[in-house]
């Protein structure tokens, strides 16, 4: 009896392979057809992001990150079609501490980027990117403690399944040394200009230290700042993952910019700046409740801070995880990600209902900042 229902129920077989992994769904899936079946409703329901955290550095070759992915993936429930994973710039590309030999091995950071994406689905959209510090929630539950990791190995991967009603693209515009004029028809390409459904898009820029850097991110961020939507980012010391059908890498000698782009009238964001002046408890929890006041649903959002290498500790005379400590105040239960830069790209803004926080559609309103941080919001729609 147990072989004849398992084989021709459709109810009982989906509520058996609702416990299942996604990695042992898509196995049980290769079954029969009514398990086929079966396993993609499954999937199709499993619209919860989910992320892999690493922050256990330990004596191997490969990046802690990568050895985190290959151990959770295993057991996550959702099929990602969207990956951005960021890394401490040190040990991802630099040397690592062997306890065995006592001695420095140096880090391949090509061969640690392509460890990772072999460890994804081949049509998932993957941008990775190393910075010099990383802000990251621990695995097991979004309301766990958001850790501000400035020094040492660590780093994380946001897992974005296909989420009804939302399209998420990344893209790519490097800096043309022939051309001092960015040309904006590829904006539309990269679906960022007559796009009504644009709601958030994160930028980031790299190699922000080569002549003309900062010019070319102006051509950029200039038409992108609307009130209509949510600019965020920073600069990164460099990426080193970006694979979809129509993004492909440049040479590492080059600077432009990366990022994700969110479409979606469901889409709700915010996003505040912590400014220079803001460095103590009370005036870091003051921008939390400006964050608190654009009324962002907390159940299927997440957070990101984009910091100033400067901050941190040393901006909070020695106390450690301050913003990321008052942003868990405010927002028990939206897990939070980021990294520590080289500067930052927003302001206060939101894009739901008619409460604007400050409106930023005025060219002369900059807003490319160092030495501050960039709090943000990204809420998916309620899920089924």
């Amino acid at each position: 009896k147990g072989g004849y229902v398992l084989a021709n129920l459709a109810e009982v077989v989906e509520r058996v392979l609702g416990f299942l992994p996604t990695k042992a769904l898509l196995r049980a899936a290769c079954v029969c057809r009514l398990w086929r079946e079966c396993a993609r409703r499954t999937l199709r329901t499993r619209q919860r992001i989910a992320w892999v955290s690493a922050l256990e550095p330990g004596p191997a070759e490969n990046h802690a990150l990568v050895r985190a992915l290959a151990r959770e993936l295993e057991k996550v429930h959702v099929l990602p079609q969207t990956v951005l994973y960021i890394a401490d710039a040190e040990t991802f590309s630099g040397h690592e501490e062997c306890h065995e030999q006592k001695k420095a091995r140096k880090r391949n950071s090509r061969e640690t980027a392509l460890a990772l994406e072999k460890l994804l689905p081949k049509r998932c959209q993957v941008l990775g990117l190393v910075t010099p510090g990383i802000v990251v929630t621990p695995m097991g539950s979004s309301s766990n403690q958001p850790q501000e990791i400035e020094e040492g190995e660590a780093g994380f991967a946001l897992l974005f399944p296909k989420i009804d009603g939302v399209k998420i693209h990344t893209f790519h515009f490097s800096k043309d040394v022939k051309n001092r004029v960015f040309d904006a028809s590829k904006f539309a390409e990269a679906g960022l200009k007559n796009n009504p459904d644009l709601r958030v898009v994160l930028l980031f820029g790299y190699n922000s230290w080569k002549t003309g850097a900062t010019r070319f991110l102006h051509q950029i961020v200039n038409p992108l700042n609307e009130k209509s939507i949510i600019l965020a980012g920073g600069q990164v010391e460099s990426f080193t993952s970006l694979t979809s059908e129509n993004n492909h890498a440049q040479p590492g000698d080059a600077c432009g910019v990366v990022g994700l782009a969110f479409s979606g009238p469901q889409i709700q964001s915010a996003t505040v700046l912590l400014d220079q002046d803001v460095a103590d408890e009370r005036t870091a929890e003051a921008a939390m409740q400006r964050l608190k006041a654009a009324n962002i649903p907390e159940h299927n959002t997440i957070g990101f801070m984009f910091a100033c290498v400067g901050r941190g500790y040393r901006h909070y005379k020695t106390k450690r995880n301050m913003e990321a400590d008052a942003f868990r105040k405010f927002f028990p239960n939206v897990p939070l990600f980021g990294f520590f830069g080289h500067g930052e790209i927003g302001c206060d803004r939101i894009v739901t209902g008619n409460f604007v926080l400050r409106e930023c559609n005025d060219i002369k309103d900059d807003l490319l900042h160092g030495y501050t941080t960039v709090m943000t919001l990204i809420h998916f729609g309620s899920t089924k």
